[in-house]
């Protein structure tokens, strides 16, 4: 069985040390590393970012250290990987994926659970965080300068998208929608609840099949009165049973390289109990054999 290696990446891509950087320290208290087995693989600490301005060229705040922090994560989750073990990457937001893709083989392919397609560039951002268009970097179509070579990390053909808020929420939402790559298959999350998660994540696995994939799981999927403790939370999203179901075939799945979890936002869970909910919710996803699909 594959060892679970727990490495904390404390990024928050607004610059500003918000509770996203306090999430791993969070979930580490509610027991999460002991109750997933998992070997303590210590802290990125290059990856927290101090500058809140807006880079000029790439509209992205602190670019610099957005690539710094990338390159140091890479890294870190490329040694994890040459030692045969499985990274469980402890965000953070979601700018965590511009250096775990940084380390992977480059036809590996991506599970992104997520309640943001996170496809905005550098120009139409509402923030300058990296975090909203860490997707749209990867696949090729975020602002031109911001990674290293190659511009590209991800074939938008490799990349399912699965639990983003539909059209119908909001213009803004419509907007970014609109700007996926045709080739990335997307799965709002009226689509995932109409599918049946449980029938759809087996399929979805199976859709990667033949070669290496990482699933990222960003909480924001999860509707706002399920989990209120994100940075930005959202209606329509999904329940925890429903996330369980569709996760639970993706984090079983022979291919699977990793995982990486984001946007837990301690500063909004005073007293912790989200944040056991959350650890409770992932040691039993990502403990090695520990769940199987609800029955519908």
């Amino acid at each position: 069985m594959t060892q679970l290696a727990l490495l904390d990446v404390p990024l928050d891509s607004s610059g500003a040390g918000r509770g996203e950087e306090r999430a791993p320290d969070a979930l580490r208290a509610a027991g999460l590393i002991e109750r997933l087995g998992a070997r303590d693989a210590g802290t990125v600490a290059a990856a927290r970012i101090r500058d809140t301005r807006r880079d000029p060229l790439t509209g992205v705040i602190g670019a610099g250290e957005v690539r710094r922090a990338s390159a140091a994560i890479a890294a870190s989750v490329r040694e994890l990987l040459d030692a045969g073990e499985r990274p469980i990457v402890l965000g953070g937001d979601c700018t965590l994926l511009l250096g775990v893709f940084g380390a992977l083989p480059r036809n590996t392919g991506l599970w992104f659970v997520d309640g943001h397609a996170d496809f905005h560039d550098g120009e139409l951002s509402p923030t300058g965080e990296a975090a909203d268009m860490d997707l749209s970097i990867l696949t090729g179509h975020g602002p031109e300068g911001l990674l290293e070579a190659p511009e590209r990390l991800l074939d938008p053909g490799a990349v399912v998208l699965m639990g983003h808020r539909p059209d119908e929420l909001a213009r803004e939402v419509a907007a970014e929608n609109a700007r996926l790559d045709p080739a990335i298959e997307a799965h709002t999350s009226a689509q995932v609840r109409e599918s049946g998660p449980a029938t759809l994540g087996t399929a979805v696995a199976a859709r990667l099949a033949a070669t290496h994939a990482w699933l990222h799981v960003d909480l924001d999927v999860l509707d706002e009165t399920a989990l209120p403790a994100v940075s930005y939370p959202q209606p329509d999203g999904l329940d925890w049973a429903e996330l369980a179901d569709l996760v639970a075939p993706l984090a079983a799945a022979p291919n699977l390289l990793g995982v990486s979890i984001a946007d837990f936002n301690p500063d909004r869970d005073p007293d912790g109990v989200h944040a056991q909910k959350v650890a409770d919710a992932l040691a039993q996803l990502l403990r090695p054999g520990a769940m199987e699909p609800s029955q519908p």
